[in-house]
């Protein structure tokens, strides 16, 4: 730029070597036309300094804004600051503070840009209509509410509420905030008073989008296009189109599609990229891939957009072949690709294929972050690889969540994402140890619902609702949301704890989870149904606006369960009126139905039908069923016919099926058989031990029952203990058996022997060879006296009024002998005794069991 200089007239004054001369100059001229321009042109801070200097020197007080306009354009914005200070405040050079805010704003120096317009108005300036939409801004982008409620006021002080750009500001901000409902409030009073306009719209709608409103977005969005003052742009198709994609709303994505096809808005490569991603989650690939191939103008969102597309949808060979294209054609593979592969094989639950992909990621030395690792630890949750989620965790910890300028955020999704690994692995000591790390102030929704949805599906159910309880109290408690809630259903559902249901159930009504949600709704159903009380289910299921097959489904199981075979079968016929055809699950569950209500006929239909009017083809889940329904009839041999004619080879429910059919029917022979092809299969367990060794015991084989458990002990496998648990006043008591622990033992005993002598007196008599020792008949009857939901009953005969039911649950199938016994005490008591089993349900009342002896 200096060389420049000499161009200018007269040359013999040489302007410029005077200018720069740190001698005292002669008086000087008045400053020639183009001095404004050395400054305009000036980009070095050195000239720049050097230039203030001559200047101060000769008192030209009035190219200050010159000054600060010269330091802004060299990027020196202290120095620029400094000369704005000493500036007397006016409006017109409210300009300068302005362009130093909108920098910081650009180079995401949001501190530094709320700083400056705290000075700006603590020297006296006052912020025009351009200083509050990127002051706003930088609240929006932080987030911080707290500044923006207090811009707002300035706003409103100042006069500005009626200018539509800081309005649009006002709302952008408070939706980055997450404010929606202050979004809509400056929104709706913008429209009230006739100034709004599309960038109005568009901060409206993309505040609800980022909130994960779609349905409402898309809703405006009409509102939007039917305002014949407003043409959408294309920030309008950007914003609408995820909403689109988000709530499957095809149609509209293709008439936005379309919309940008005739206005020449898909040129735009973010409106392209926006529309092959909405086609992608849409499920229409070859849409997408329509898209893409039309797009003049690629970038690498667009081929990751497709990559994530065909990954999400299963279709991994496209994916990977789109993938090498990307290598090939020396495309970025930055982490967002490698990280779209990763989520898309870990989403289908193939956590190795998503670990291999991770290992290439490593070898092309692309660093992951929190996008990949999270993805990372849901593959190996899908495939329970603890070893590779705790490597996984390691490098998280060195990386993320030991690192001092880590975003907290970033962090909490981690530790949640560790949680819900660790806990899919069964390593529930594992996810505790982490939850516990994060404080209580940090931990968020998804943080309880992952470590309460752990416990509720693959730990210990009670520790899932001691945590929901945990989540409701104290200073940091938090909102369950619909999945949290599932998953405290679900515990309720596992324990049979109907009256922690009904409470969960009543919090949801008082909470208006958008009127109950499908699949809040869903949980309820089988919630109440494993909880004994079917009826409840029904209740439910009556009241649901919509339903899809897995609610008919819940209400059939619920049915099955309890023995009613034949409002199972209804369930199901409805469940067809409906329009939903049954699938593999549905039929498992229509047989399980007949098979624990004694329909046999009907079962055997439904099986030979199942396939050739509804075009199910059998799998050996439903061989399973039909061995257990022939079984439990006592057709043995059919049952045998039928395993022999399978397609495919026998797995081992079936043969458990066989062998619990032998014990029901004291088949020694065949139960040895079906005993063998398990030991064969290696699937031998606690329970097919203990089903063969209480055959031989039936039959008195002694020796035989005694080869067995040292069996047992010689391959490390112990028989689980039978436990009963029963709902009290004072909660849930549990007992094992011969249990004498309970601070009322002795009047539990006391009870339970004069319910026995009483039943006697009625014909009871004690079935003994369900005691499965080797002891005389009278000792037998002691024994058989001590089985657990005989002491369980006993409790809580003791504990209930009158004619309230009375609800046990077992963690095993009922002893034969306890159900005798129930069925008889039932005549002499005034309870309704409800026993749930790990099989099925018995309603006990007046002498009978809704089994009728198919159990």
């Amino acid at each position: 730029m200096l060389l420049s200089l000499p161009r200018l007239k007269p040359k013999p004054n040489n302007f410029i070597a005077n200018l720069l001369s740190t001698a005292t100059p002669p008086p000087p001229p008045p400053p020639p036309p183009p001095f404004s321009s050395i400054l305009r042109e000036c980009k070095s801070l050195f000239d720049a300094k050097r230039i203030h200097q001559q200047i101060t020197v000769r008192g030209l007080i009035d190219m200050s804004s010159d000054i600060v306009a010269m330091y802004i354009a060299c990027d020196s914005p202290v120095y620029a600051l400094a000369a704005l200070q000493r500036l007397p405040p006016s409006p017109p050079t409210v300009f300068w503070w302005n362009a130093l805010i909108k920098r910081g704003v650009r180079l995401g120096f949001l501190d530094d840009s709320l700083h400056l317009y705290r000075l700006m108005k603590r020297l006296g300036w006052k912020p025009d209509h351009f200083t509050f939409p990127f002051v706003l801004k930088s609240c929006g982008e932080l987030p911080s509410f707290r500044l923006g409620t207090v811009v707002h006021a300035v706003v409103c002080s100042d006069g500005f509420e009626s200018n539509v750009f800081v309005c649009n500001a006002l709302v952008a901000m408070y939706g980055r905030c997450g404010a929606l409902v202050e979004a809509r409030k400056v929104f709706d009073e913008v429209s009230q008073r006739g100034i709004d306009d599309v960038v109005s719209w568009n901060s409206i709608v993309a505040a609800y989008v980022q909130m994960g409103y779609s349905r409402r977005a898309l809703k405006l969005f009409d509102r939007m296009t039917d305002d014949v003052r407003l043409r959408p742009d294309a920030v309008s198709l950007v914003n609408i189109l995820p909403a689109c994609a988000s709530v499957g709303a095809l149609m509209q994505g293709r008439q936005a599609h379309s919309f940008a096809l005739r206005n020449g808005l898909f040129e735009d490569v973010f409106v392209g990229n926006a529309v092959m991603d909405m086609y992608a989650k849409c499920g229409k690939m070859g849409e997408a891939n329509k898209v893409f191939e039309g797009m003049e103008i690629k970038d690498v969102v667009s081929w990751n957009a497709m990559v994530s597309g065909y990954s999400q949808s299963g279709s991994f060979g496209d994916a990977l072949q789109l993938f090498e294209k990307m290598r090939e054609e020396r495309i970025e593979l930055n982490v967002v690709t490698w990280s779209a592969v990763i989520a898309g094989y870990a989403q289908r639950g193939y956590g190795n294929e998503a670990l291999d992909v991770f290992r290439q990621m490593q070898i092309c030395g692309s660093e992951p972050n929190v996008v990949t690792l999270v993805s990372l630890l849901s593959g190996c949750a899908s495939v329970g690889a603890l070893l590779q989620g705790k490597e996984t965790h390691g490098y998280a910890i060195r990386w993320i969540l030991h690192r001092d300028d880590s975003d907290p955020r970033d962090s909490l999704m981690v530790n949640n994402a560790l949680i819900d690994m660790y806990s899919k692995c069964k390593s529930a000591n594992g996810a505790r140890t982490i939850f516990e790390s994060i404080t209580p102030r940090d931990r968020d929704v998804v943080t309880w619902t992952v470590m309460i949805g752990g416990y509720a599906q693959h730990g210990d159910a009670n520790d899932a609702l001691e945590f929901f309880s945990r989540m409701l109290q104290g200073a940091n408690a938090a909102a369950p949301n619909d999945f949290t809630i599932s998953c405290a259903l679900m515990a309720c559902a596992r324990l049979a704890a109907l009256r922690l249901g009904r409470q969960i159930h009543a919090y949801v009504l008082r909470n208006c989870y958008d009127s109950v949600m499908l699949f809040v709704a869903n949980c309820l159903i089988d919630m109440y149904a494993k909880s004994g009380d079917i009826d409840a289910a029904q209740s439910v299921f009556d009241k649901m606006y919509q339903r899809n097959a897995v609610s008919w489904t819940s209400l059939m199981t619920g049915y099955g369960l309890h023995g009613r075979g034949e409002e199972a079968l209804q369930v199901f016929d409805g469940m067809r009126e409906a329009g939903l055809v049954p699938d593999g699950v549905t039929f498992i569950v229509v047989l399980y139905a007949c098979s624990h209500s004694g329909m046999i006929d009907q079962g055997i239909e439904y099986f030979n039908n199942m396939s050739r009017e509804f075009g199910v083809v059998a799998g050996v889940e439903h061989y399973a069923c039909m061995v257990d329904l022939l079984g439990r009839a006592g057709r043995l041999d059919e049952a045998v016919e039928l395993i022999k004619g399978m397609p495919m080879e026998p797995s081992p429910i079936v043969w458990v099926a066989l062998l619990s059919a032998c014990r029901i029917h004291a088949n020694v022979e065949l139960g040895e058989y079906a005993a063998g092809r398990l030991l064969e299969l290696e699937s031998e367990n606690d329970g097919s031990y203990t089903l063969l060794s209480n055959i031989y015991a039936n039959a008195r084989r002694w020796k035989d029952v005694a080869r067995i458990r040292s069996l047992m002990k010689n391959t490390g496998i112990k028989k689980r203990p039978g436990c009963s648990w029963v709902q009290g006043k004072k909660g849930t008591a549990t007992f094992f058996v011969g249990d004498r622990s309970h601070p009322q033992s002795q009047q539990i005993n006391e009870v339970l022997a004069d319910l026995i002598r009483r039943i006697k007196a009625i014909g009871y008599v004690p079935e003994t060879s369900f005691a499965l020792h080797d002891v005389d008949d009278e000792e037998k009857c002691d024994l058989l006296s001590e089985h657990s939901e005989k002491l369980a009953l006993a409790y809580g005969i003791l504990t209930s009024a009158p004619g309230v039911p009375i609800r046990i649950t077992k963690n095993l199938r009922v002893c034969g002998d306890c159900h005798s016994a129930i069925t008889f005490i039932s005549k002499i008591v005034e309870h309704e005794i409800i026993v749930r089993d790990s099989s099925r349900f018995h309603h006990f009342k007046n002498g009978s069991c809704s089994c009728r002896g198919y159990w």
